[in-house]
């Protein structure tokens, strides 16, 4: 069986699971980014969303954007967390959605091998750093999974003029850190957002080559999805991750390990 249909369906079977005391429990299907799981972030944002919620419990499918609106759409999740701002509000405008909440970003960058085959090291431009990298034909892997990511690597490749292909381009249809590792592996560039490359960094044979770029910021929004069967607690998952508990949160995750958060919170005037 395919994993995300896996998925789906032991989500929908543990969905309003009775709770170990007799008591009901609501569980909650988030379908997200697979930046959010990969970099970490929910290992210490869903524990404190339930410890504030005890009557709920977060069933994570942690899929690329287009796939997580996808199962929006299909009213297979409850609530999204993603980041392709233009394809949320075109979510939300279709009907799909109730609201899009601003929750936080970080960036994109362009990792590489050490020895910079394209000579981009430095650059702060991505569009001229992907050109050269097309012109001599240096190893790129692509998400290639309708993701965030891979709607802004798109993006750039449209605003460059250039339809990728050839031997050197890659598409591989797999996550942010499955990508990660074959670059690793291949030696190759990718385009990866920067949380989930300074997570996997200690294990990869990559460097941050791009960065800068005002065009490659990475926004992420939260939608309760309209219609969604436990929408009461999809609408207090986004209330929470937007106001001060949810974004303090997220304010505090990596700075420990890294000396600097992952994310950071954006929620516009979060509130108690």
């Amino acid at each position: 069986m395919p994993p995300l249909r896996r998925s789906i369906i032991t989500a929908l079977l543990v969905a309003g699971c009775a709770a170990g005391d007799g008591s009901r429990e609501e569980t909650l299907v988030l379908a997200s980014t697979t930046s959010t799981e990969d970099s970490g972030l929910f290992d210490v944002l869903i524990p404190a969303f339930e410890a504030a919620h005890p009557g709920i419990r977060v069933h994570v499918v942690a899929v690329g954007t287009g796939q997580a609106l996808e199962l929006g759409r299909r009213g297979d999740a409850d609530v999204l967390l993603v980041h392709s701002p233009a394809a949320e509000s075109a979510f939300v405008a279709a009907g799909h959605g109730t609201e899009r909440r601003e929750v936080m970003y970080n960036d994109f960058v362009i990792v590489g091998p050490a020895s910079d085959p394209a000579g981009v090291r430095g650059l702060t431009d991505a569009v001229e750093a992907l050109g050269r990298i097309a012109r001599v034909g240096a190893r790129f892997v692509s998400r290639g999974d309708d993701s965030g990511t891979h709607k802004k690597e798109r993006e750039l490749w449209t605003t460059l003029g250039i339809e990728p292909e050839g031997a050197w381009y890659l598409d591989a249809g797999q996550g942010m850190g499955e990508v990660l590792g074959m670059a690793s592996e291949m030696r190759a560039y990718t385009l990866t957002d920067r949380s989930t490359f300074l997570f996997m960094k200690d294990r990869l044979e990559l460097e941050i080559v791009v960065e800068g770029d005002p065009r490659i910021y990475n926004h992420y929004g939260v939608i309760p999805v309209r219609g969604a069967k436990r929408s009461d607690a999809a609408h207090a998952f986004a209330h929470w991750i937007t106001a001060r508990e949810g974004q303090a949160v997220i304010s505090d995750y990596g700075v420990e390990r890294f000396g600097r958060p992952l994310f950071i919170p954006s929620a516009p005037r979060a509130t108690p």
